[in-house]
């Protein structure tokens, strides 16, 4: 009776470790999403060419009131896509090997009632002239879905990737105050209707990618 006691107690341990080894194992691969301001994640994937680490996603949110009335009267609003990725190194910090940035300008055109969505790798300005890429839409639907989904965008070179050493990907978006006009800058701090993003932190795998 001592020995079949003793038999179930170790089996009961063992099970328990087994499986808090298994939650740890689900956390550390799945992404950690993180939102603020109704904004959220709803698609991430990572795929990689014979050059390059290719990101896509998609978003969810809606545009605050505040900042709908603001793009009508004529003041451009700035969305921002960032990643930062870091390889990671137990006898130091993890050292980052790649940042890229997806900066995209909505303004409002009163004369012709058209959207104007402006894309870049660096910041714009109210002018938005340095643009890389500027679509035209008829409604702003349009013009927000496509802000909302990003795909197939280069943000790391596999030249600069290691195979075997182990990398954390941080992705964030976000609606940025900093690019506002100054006097918008200081009315929107601390104003909930102009707080939208959502963050995510993923470890990478280059052998797991397709």
């Amino acid at each position: 009776m001592f020995m079949t006691g003793f038999i179930t107690l170790c089996w009961r341990r063992c099970s328990r470790s087994a499986l808090w080894l298994a939650l740890v194992w689900a956390t550390a691969c799945t992404p950690a999403w993180s939102q603020s301001g109704g904004v959220e994640f709803t698609q991430f994937k990572l795929d990689k060419t014979a050059e390059q680490l290719l990101l896509s996603s998609s978003v969810q949110f809606e545009l605050p009131v505040a900042v709908e009335d603001a793009l009508l009267k004529g003041v451009p609003v700035f969305f921002v896509a960032e990643v930062d990725i870091y390889r990671e190194r137990w006898y130091w910090l993890d050292k980052k090997v790649a940042g890229p940035t997806r900066h995209m300008r909505l303004a409002f055109q009163p004369l012709t009632r058209r959207w104007r969505l402006g894309l870049s790798n660096g910041p714009m300005g109210a002018s938005g002239q340095s643009s890389a890429l500027t679509q035209n839409f008829e409604t702003l639907t349009e013009a927000l879905a496509a802000i909302r989904r990003i795909s197939g965008w280069p943000v790391a070179e596999l030249s600069e990737l290691e195979a075997g050493a182990k990398y954390r990907l941080d992705y964030r978006f976000y609606l940025d105050l900093n690019q506002l006009p100054r006097p918008l800058q200081i009315g929107a701090l601390g104003q909930s209707d102009w707080n939208l993003s959502t963050n995510l932190s993923q470890r990478l795998s280059l052998e797991a990618l397709k």
